[in-house]
């Protein structure tokens, strides 16, 4: 089953707020138990996260890496079968101060009208 748009908006709102309070069985409320996740944040090696614990552990690491981490200019793109989000993030990271602007794009797929993947792009602003 394929979400409608108005669905798919629903279960980006609860799987974000799900990601934001780390609770993994609201996340996989939304999410398929294969879903996937792949990031690569423009800087390091891509990740692939599979399962509960490397997901939260994806989760508090960031915790742990970044003082502050900040979506802006967000938008949905919905297609046939798949989602794009673009968005801009600002970030400081807790060991320097540095602060880093970046540019992305997530892709995501559903299956059975919960969310299958996340793939997410990223790139530093000015590179």
């Amino acid at each position: 089953m394929k979400p409608t748009p108005a669905e798919r908006d629903a279960l980006f709102k609860a799987f974000a707020r799900a990601l934001f309070k780390c609770d993994m069985d609201a996340l996989y409320e939304v999410v398929s138990p294969r879903f996937i996740w792949r990031y690569h944040d423009g800087v390091s090696s891509e990740i692939v996260l599979t399962g509960r614990e490397a997901i939260l552990g994806h989760l508090e690491h960031n915790k742990t890496r970044y003082s502050m981490v900040r979506f802006h200019d967000v938008v949905y793109h919905h297609v046939d079968d798949v989602s794009f989000m673009t968005f801009g993030v600002s970030e400081i990271l807790r060991s320097t101060g540095e602060q880093r602007e970046q540019r992305g794009i997530e892709r995501y797929t559903f299956e059975h009208g919960k969310i299958a993947s996340k793939d997410v792009y990223r790139k530093l602003v000015g590179c």
